[in-house]
C-alpha cells in the first residue's frame, strides 16, 4: 500500500468497473510534465514506501528542471517484464535456484514465483539453414529443435512450475511484435488498481512498445530478476528530448525510411541516456505500426525510450488486434482522466531539448554499409557503394583518391571519402556453379542475402504487403531473383502470414523465393545460416565484398553473416527490389531490375502505390485474425506439447547437462543473514584503465579453443562443432564463469602488452601468468577474497547481467573504481559485490598502487548497525586511503546485508510464509 503522503489515491470508474488510481494532478508541476514523465511520476505516487520511494522523490519529479542535467534517482517499479529466450533463459535458473534453496529451509518452493507479469517469447533460436522452398519453415523449426532441446524442456517445465510466468514457444513470433499485438497492456489492472503499462524486457528492442504509450526499455538480467520479484530498479530523472512531428510521409516513402533519417537525426542530435518523446500535429498522421517501427529503433539512436502518447490511433490498435471491450474502454478512460491522452490542441508539454521533422521531406533510403544512421537516400546508392566498397577490397587501384582516404577492412565509423567514385569500381567476376548446374559468376557488391526479417519492420503491414505487391507485379513482368541471392521471409507473427495468405500474394513472394523460413530474429541477429557452399567458397577464396540487404534494424560488421563484408538496412519492397536486381552497383531509380518478358523492367514500373497498398491492408486484416492466432500462443506446436518434462515444483537437473544447470548463488545460505564482514587479505584480480565496459567483462560470441570455457566443454564431451556461442549457454554458470573477463581485448594491467583474459596469479611464486579463471580458482582454494580496480566509467555498456554474476562468482568481494555507469554499479550490489570509489581525483595511478599489493579495507562492518558508511579505510601494503561506499539506497543496503537482490527477496518470502 502507497504512503500516499500527497492524497492522491482515488476511483475510477469506467462502465461498471471501479478501479483504485493515483491521480497525477495531486502533485504540483504535473500538468506540464512530458507524457513519459507522467508515467514515471504515476509509478512512485503508487509506490512510495517512505524508505526507498519518499515524497522528496515525488516532489523532485513533479518540480522536474527541464534544463538540468540528471542528478536525482528515483526507484522505477516496472508493472512487468518481457524476455526472449537467449537472455531470459538465467532468468529463470535463478527462479528454479530459489526453489530449492527455499526448500532447503523447510519452506514451500510453489510460494517462488514472479511477483510481477513474466512473459517469454522463444523467438532467437531458429537459423535459416534451409530457403526458397515450401517446406523451409518445417526444416529449420525440425533443426531448431534438435540444437536447443535442453533448453527448450526447462522452458517448458518453467512454463507449467511458476505462476506468473508465461511462454510463448518457438515458431510463433518475434518478442517484441508479439508484445505489441497482443502482451502489452497498455493499462494494467491488478488487485483492483489502474495503472499504466510499464514493461522492461532482457532484449534491446523492448522498446518497440513505446510506439502504443507503453514506457519501457530493454535491461540487464539482474534488472529484470529485480522487477519480476517485485523490486525497483534505480535510474536517474532523465532529459527528455521532444520530437516534433509535422506533415505527412509523401508517396513512394515508406515507415522505414521514415525511422532511418529519424536515427540519423537523433544519432547527430546526441540522445544518449535520454527519452525521445514524439508529438504535434503530425503525430496523428503516423499509424501505429509505423510508431511502432519508430519505436523499435531507439536503441540504434541511443536514447532510452522513444515514445508516443496514447491517442486514437493507439485505441483503434487495441482494437484491431482484439484487446476485449473493457481493456479498450479502460486505455482510452484512464488515459483522459490522467492527461496522458495526446491532444495536439492542448499547450505542449516541456521538453528538456527539442527537434521537428517534417515528415514531407522522407524520401526512399537505405542505411550502411555497417550503422544503422549511416542513412543513404536511394538516389546517391549506387555511387556510395561504390565508394565504399574501396574500404573493404585490397586488390583496387584506385586513380582518383587521396591515399590518406584508403581504410582496410574493417572500415572505421570516418567516412572513406567524400569524392566521387567517377564511375570507377573494383572488379573481380568470379565463376560459379551450384549443385544444381547452375552457372554465373559473381563479383564485389553482388546481394548474396536479401531478408525480409526483424520485428522493426515485420510488424508494419503497410511495408510488409508493399513487399508482396511488389513481387506479384515482378512476377507478372517475368522477373525472378538472381541465383546467388540467398531470400528468406522470417516475419514477427502469424498474423503476417495469415494477411499474406487472405490477400493471395504469399504464391507471388513464393515465385521469387522468399517463401516462409520461421518466426524469429533471423538474420537481423546472425542467424542468417549459411551461404550455399558453392558461394561461401568463391567468396572466401577471392576475398569478395559482398552485400546483405535486410529489413532489419542492425548491420554492424560481422553481425549478419561471416561471409558478408557489407550490410545494408531497407524497407521490404527494397529488399525485394534488390534480390531481383542482385547487386548494390545499381540505380534504382534510373536502371532496369533485370529483363522481363517485354523487356527491361524498372523498380518503377511495380512499386505499388500508396492507395494499392492501403486497399489490400484494409481488405487483407482484421480483429479476427489477431483474436484467432492468439487464442493458443503459449500452447505451441505438438513437437513443444511433446517435450519429456518434470512435473514437479523443483526442477531435475541433468548433471550431464552443458547448457542448463543449478545455480549456485544459494548454496549453504543461512535462513538469516550473516553479519557483514569487513575484508582483509583480498588480491587485485585485474587492475583495468578507463572505459571498461561490460562488453569486455561478460561472455559474448563464440567460445575459442584452448579458453577455460572450451576445456570445460572438451572436459564434458562436448566436440568443437558443437561449442556454440556463450549466448546459448547462459544457462550454464560453469560456462560463463569461465569465460568473464575473457574478451580479446581486455587489457590487464598486472601484466605488460597482454591482452585477452589473463592476469598474475599471486598463489604462485612470482605472481606468474594464467588465465583469469584458473587464478580466481586458486585464490577461492586458498580462501584469498579479490578485488579488481578500474579507472573511470566502470561497467559502461549492455551486456549487463552476467558481467556482475560472473564477476561475484569469480570470488570478487569489492571494485574499487574512479566512477561506474549506474547500472553496473547497482548489479554489483546485487550480486554482494561491493562498489567503491577512489578519493576525488584520485586514481590506481597516483595512490602508487601498482596491484600486486595486499588490501584490507576496514569499516564495512559499519552496515550492521542499519547506516551506510559514507567511507571506508583501504590499506594496500604501505599505502591508506579512504574509499567513498557507493551503496546509494537504504534498498541497495538491505541487498548487500543480504549477499545480493536475490538472496534479499527469498529470505522476504520466507519470513512473510
Amino acid at each position: 500500500m502507497s504512503a500516499n503522503s500527497f492524497g492522491s489515491r482515488d476511483t475510477l470508474r469506467v462502465g461498471d468497473a471501479a478501479y483504485e488510481i493515483y491521480r497525477l494532478d495531486a502533485v504540483e508541476g504535473s500538468a506540464r510534465l512530458p507524457y513519459s514523465l507522467k508515467i514515471l511520476l504515476e509509478n512512485l505516487l503508487r509506490t512510495e514506501d517512505g524508505a526507498n520511494i519518499t515524497a522528496d522523490h515525488i516532489r523532485a519529479l513533479g518540480q522536474w528542471d527541464p534544463a538540468a542535467a540528471p542528478s536525482v534517482e528515483i526507484q522505477f517499479t516496472p508493472a512487468r517484464v518481457i524476455m526472449q529466450d537467449f537472455t531470459g533463459v538465467p532468468c529463470v535458473v535463478d527462479l528454479a535456484t530459489m526453489r530449492e534453496a527455499v526448500r532447503d529451509l523447510g519452506g514451500d518452493p510453489a510460494r517462488i514465483n514472479p511477483l510481477a507479469p513474466a512473459e517469454m517469447v522463444i523467438d532467437h533460436s531458429v537459423i535459416v539453414d534451409f530457403f526458397g522452398g515450401p517446406d523451409s519453415f518445417q526444416r529449420n523449426v525440425d533443426r531448431e529443435y534438435e540444437r536447443n532441446r535442453e533448453r527448450y524442456q526447462f522452458l517448458r517445465w518453467g512454463q507449467t512450475a511458476f505462476d506468473e510466468f508465461k511462454v510463448v514457444p518457438p515458431g510463433t513470433g518475434i518478442v517484441h511484435q508479439v508484445n505489441i499485438e497482443h502482451l502489452a497492456r497498455v493499462v494494467m489492472t491488478r488487485d483492483g488498481k489502474a495503472y499504466p503499462d510499464t514493461c522492461v524486457g532482457t532484449d534491446s528492442h523492448t522498446t518497440m512498445e513505446n510506439g502504443i504509450g507503453v514506457l519501457g526499455w530493454g535491461v540487464g538480467g539482474i534488472e529484470a530478476e529485480a522487477a519480476m520479484l517485485g523490486q525497483p530498479i534505480s535510474m536517474l530523472i532523465p532529459r527528455v528530448v521532444g520530437f516534433k512531428l509535422t506533415g505527412k510521409l509523401p508517396a513512394g516513402a515508406t515507415a522505414t525510411d521514415l525511422v532511418l533519417t529519424i536515427t540519423e537525426m537523433l544519432r547527430k542530435h546526441g540522445v544518449v541516456g535520454k527519452f525521445v518523446e514524439f508529438y504535434g500535429e503530425g503525430v496523428s498522421s503516423v499509424p501505429l505500426a509505423n510508431r511502432a517501427t519508430i519505436g523499435n529503433m531507439s536503441p540504434e539512436f541511443g536514447s532510452t525510450c522513444a515514445i508516443f502518447p496514447i491517442d486514437g490511433e493507439t485505441i483503434n490498435y487495441l482494437r484491431l488486434t482484439g484487446r476485449s471491450d473493457e481493456q479498450v474502454a479502460l486505455a482510452e478512460a484512464y488515459a483522459k482522466e490522467q492527461g496522458l491522452w495526446l491532444d495536439p490542441s492542448a499547450p505542449e508539454p516541456v521538453f528538456s531539448e527539442y527537434i521537428e521533422l517534417d515528415l514531407s521531406t522522407v524520401v526512399p533510403s537505405i542505411a550502411g554499409p555497417k550503422r544503422p544512421q549511416d542513412r543513404i537516400a536511394l538516389s546517391t546508392a549506387k555511387e556510395t557503394w561504390r565508394r565504399d566498397v574501396r574500404n573493404y577490397v585490397t586488390d583496387f587501384e584506385d586513380d582518383g583518391v587521396d591515399e590518406a582516404s584508403k581504410e582496410s577492412f574493417p572500415a572505421s565509423d570516418a567516412p572513406a571519402s567524400n569524392a566521387s567514385a567517377n564511375g570507377v569500381r573494383p572488379h573481380k567476376p568470379v565463376p560459379v556453379t551450384l549443385a544444381d548446374g547452375t552457372s554465373f559468376e559473381i563479383d564485389h557488391g553482388v546481394v548474396t542475402i536479401a531478408a525480409i526479417t526483424s520485428c522493426t519492420n515485420t510488424s508494419n503491414p503497410y511495408v510488409m504487403l508493399g513487399a508482396a505487391l511488389l513481387a506479384k507485379k515482378a512476377v507478372e513482368k517475368g522477373l525472378t531473383r538472381k541465383p546467388w541471392v540467398k531470400t528468406s521471409l522470417a516475419p514477427g507473427s502469424q498474423v503476417v502470414t495469415g494477411y499474406f495468405e487472405r490477400s493471395g500474394l504469399q504464391p507471388y513472394l513464393d515465385k521469387i523465393g522468399f517463401n516462409l523460413v520461421g518466426y524469429g530474429c533471423t538474420t537481423c541477429i546472425g542467424n542468417s545460416g549459411p551461404l550455399p557452399e558453392e558461394i561461401s567458397a568463391a567468396i572466401q577464396e577471392n576475398d569478395l565484398a559482398v552485400t546483405a540487404v535486410l529489413s532489419g534494424n542492425r548491420n554492424f560488421e560481422g553481425r549478419i553473416n561471416p561471409d558478408v563484408k557489407m550490410n545494408y538496412l531497407a524497407s521490404p519492397p527494397l529488399v525485394v527490389a534488390y534480390a531481383l536486381a542482385g547487386t548494390m552497383d545499381i540505380d534504382l531509380n534510373n536502371e532496369p531490375l533485370g529483363e522481363g518478358a517485354d523487356g527491361p523492367v524498372y523498380l518503377k514500373d511495380i512499386w505499388p502505390s500508396p492507395e494499392e497498398v492501403a486497399e489490400v491492408v484494409n481488405s487483407s486484416i482484421d480483429q479476427e485474425m489477431f483474436l484467432r492466432d492468439y487464442a493458443d500462443v503459449f500452447k505451441g506446436d505438438e513437437i513443444w506439447q511433446s517435450l519429456p518434462i518434470p512435473t514437479g515444483d523443483t526442477f531435475e537437473w541433468d548433471p550431464a547437462s552443458t547448457y542448463v544447470r543449478k545455480a549456485p548463488y544459494f548454496d549453504g545460505m543461512p535462513a538469516q543473514p550473516e553479519p557483514v564482514k569487513d575484508i582483509a587479505g583480498a588480491r587485485v584480480l585485474a587492475k583495468l584503465g578507463d572505459s571498461v565496459t561490460t562488453d569486455h567483462i561478460s561472455p559474448a560470441g563464440s567460445i575459442k579453443v584452448g579458453t577455460p570455457a572450451a576445456e570445460y566443454l572438451r572436459a564434458n564431451g562436448v566436440e568443437v562443432k558443437d561449442f556454440n556461442s556463450y549466448g546459448s549457454r547462459r544457462g550454464n554458470h560453469e560456462v560463463m564463469i569461465r569465460g568473464t573477463f575473457a574478451n580479446i581485448r581486455l587489457k590487464n594491467l598486472l601484466l605488460d602488452g597482454v591482452e585477452g583474459g589473463y592476469t598474475r596469479d599471486f598463489t604462485q611464486d612470482g605472481g606468474p601468468q594464467s588465465f583469469i579463471y584458473d587464478a580466481s580458482v586458486n585464490y577461492q582454494a586458498a580462501g584469498v577474497p579479490l578485488v579488481v580496480l578500474a579507472g573511470k566509467e566502470y561497467g559502461s555498456g549492455s551486456s549487463r547481467d552476467w558481467a556482475a554474476k560472473g564477476t561475484a562468482l569469480l570470488g570478487v568481494r569489492a571494485v574499487i573504481a574512479e566512477s561506474y555507469e549506474r547500472i553496473h554499479r547497482s548489479n554489483l550490489i546485487g550480486m554482494g559485490v561491493l562498489p567503491l570509489q577512489f578519493p576525488e581525483g584520485e586514481t590506481a595511478d597516483s595512490l602508487g598502487l601498482t596491484g600486486e599489493e595486499t588490501f584490507d579495507i576496514t569499516g564495512v562492518e559499519e552496515l550492521n548497525s542499519g547506516g551506510i558508511p559514507r567511507t571506508v579505510t583501504v590499506k594496500a601494503g604501505d599505502k591508506e586511503f579512504q574509499a567513498v561506499v557507493r551503496i546509494d539506497t537504504p534498498g541497495e543496503a538491505d541487498y548487500y546485508r543480504h549477499g545480493g537482490i536475490m538472496q534479499y527477496v527469498l529470505r522476504s518470502l520466507l519470513a512473510k510464509s
